[in-house]
């Protein structure tokens, strides 16, 4: 049974009006006492609540909250949030070998070991989006959907109605606004030996949520930005996180049409541009030509046409920009 406080925020947020200590007390068969306690709680958790003189009133939060993020009764008894852990991935891997059940989504405050591809710390925050999706495919590699890519360009339709720009798509799972870094998106997958198929994907995505420009380690200040860095959030991050995760399944729910390759490559500003990367230990240099339907970067090289997977590549930069 849910503790006096999350009853307290319950009446509070389904009224828009003040309603005072007494209405509440009254309503929970509590005392006054009990209310102001569970209101004080309530504030040490971060959630806003105007102190009135004649009540209490409730302003949108930057909590996170599992009833505010689920957008389906499959995915709403399976999202866990953490206040601190050292990795969304590492948690829904270790859920995966528990037999959690899927889909489900881990989320945190704050990660002490975030990582991004090959293993790269990632820059953790509190108040920012760091979650893992844990499916259960069942499938071979051959028959994996493009999971990066799907869930690029549903964070791209998310950013881009949260903050009215238009974010862009660094190949194959970063996203940029404003030129900045924003958001980084990693897909793994747990395979099966007896059976040789995908037990499990996870899909880990770190969005800087509200930074300011100052707060990033100074290394980070010219490559990286926020959705809201200067500005108050124009939406919760509950909101974005379900926007983001509803925009996912509809495309997933939607395949095998690939409609969202063409978004994906029109978000693309790696098409047209100079790009730098290694490969088996040799340094190349050439232009990027397209993105197939697999998901691969096409670049032409002096040594001729090459094509690149996300798995065993990396663009180290863009137009002679430096990426990491």
């Amino acid at each position: 049974m849910r503790g006096t406080k999350y009853k307290v925020l319950a009446l509070l947020k389904q009224s828009k009006a003040i309603v005072s200590g007494e209405a509440l007390a009254k309503e929970l068969h509590v005392s006054r006492t009990a209310v102001w306690k569970a209101i004080r709680d309530l504030d040490k958790m971060g959630y806003q609540i105007d102190h009135l003189a004649n009540g209490y009133r409730f302003i949108s939060s930057n909590v996170l909250e599992a009833e505010e993020i689920a957008f389906s009764p499959l995915l709403s008894e399976n999202i866990l949030i953490e206040k601190s852990i050292d990795s969304t991935m590492n948690v829904a891997k270790l859920a995966a070998m528990n037999h959690q059940a899927t889909p489900a989504l881990f989320l945190t405050e704050t990660q002490s070991g975030g990582r991004g591809r090959y293993g790269r710390p990632f820059f953790s925050p509190e108040g920012q989006i760091y979650m893992t999706l844990l499916l259960e495919p069942n499938q071979t590699f051959a028959e994996l959907p493009q999971y990066t890519l799907l869930t690029a360009v549903a964070v791209a339709l998310a950013i881009d109605e949260a903050t009215g720009k238009s974010c862009s798509i660094k190949w194959v799972n970063d996203l940029f606004l404003d030129g900045k870094k924003v958001c980084g998106i990693l897909s793994e997958a747990m395979s099966d030996f007896e059976t040789g198929q995908i037990s499990h994907v996870t899909i880990g995505i770190g969005l800087n949520f509200s930074i300011k420009p100052e707060v990033f380690p100074q290394e980070l200040q010219t490559i990286a930005t926020s959705l809201f860095p200067e500005s108050s959030p124009t939406i919760t991050r509950n909101e974005l996180i379900q926007n983001i995760w509803r925009n996912f399944f509809e495309l997933l729910d939607g395949l095998p049409d690939t409609a969202y390759l063409d978004y994906y490559r029109n978000k693309s500003f790696v098409i047209g541009k100079v790009v730098n990367f290694t490969q088996r230990g040799v340094n190349y240099t050439g232009k990027a030509l397209r993105i197939t339907d697999a998901g691969e970067l096409v670049v032409q090289t002096n040594a001729g046409e090459m094509t690149l997977s996300s798995g065993e590549v990396s663009l180290s930069t863009i137009d002679g920009k430096q990426l990491k």
